[in-house]
């Protein structure tokens, strides 16, 4: 090898790995760009829950005996989670794998239906909604192939 090839060939290597490493290193703003629809539920979610605080805070959620104010966040962060997974399959553009987002909305239910006293419901509506979400999918999937 000669002596001009060498420096080539770490130069082109060094290139490469400079660009692997700017493809990996996106920045914060970069991903939220990309999925908007998953900083837009966050967002909501955050102002939700400060709207259902700051009214708990100032005793409006009174009238309201079998909810409390975490109660009424996790319904609400969950059914906006639920959302989410919705647009997600409703729209190509943005589909990705919502599994773990549905698990995440599924414990907020639980959590807000538990502290409401309706344990006896809720197994039955995770069930309930595990098998529309495998039946959804297993059409989706055949479709798809």
């Amino acid at each position: 090898m000669s002596e001009e090839q060498e420096p080539r060939q770490y130069g082109e290597k060094q290139e490469k790995q400079e660009k692997e490493e700017e493809k990996q290193e996106k920045s914060w703003e970069e991903k939220w760009r990309h999925d908007p629809i998953n900083a837009a539920v966050w967002a909501i979610v955050l102002i939700w829950g400060g709207v259902v605080l700051l009214a708990s805070n100032f005793h409006l959620l009174d009238w309201l005996p079998f909810l409390e104010g975490w109660s009424l966040f996790f319904l609400g962060a969950g059914a906006l989670l639920l959302l989410e997974v919705g647009l997600r399959q409703l729209m190509p553009a943005y589909r990705q794998p919502v599994l773990g987002t549905l698990v995440l909305a599924l414990v907020f239910l639980a959590i807000a239906l538990g502290s409401m006293g309706c344990w006896k419901c809720i197994l039955p509506c995770v069930v309930i909604t595990a098998g529309i979400y495998l039946l959804y999918r297993g059409l989706v999937w055949r479709r798809e192939q």
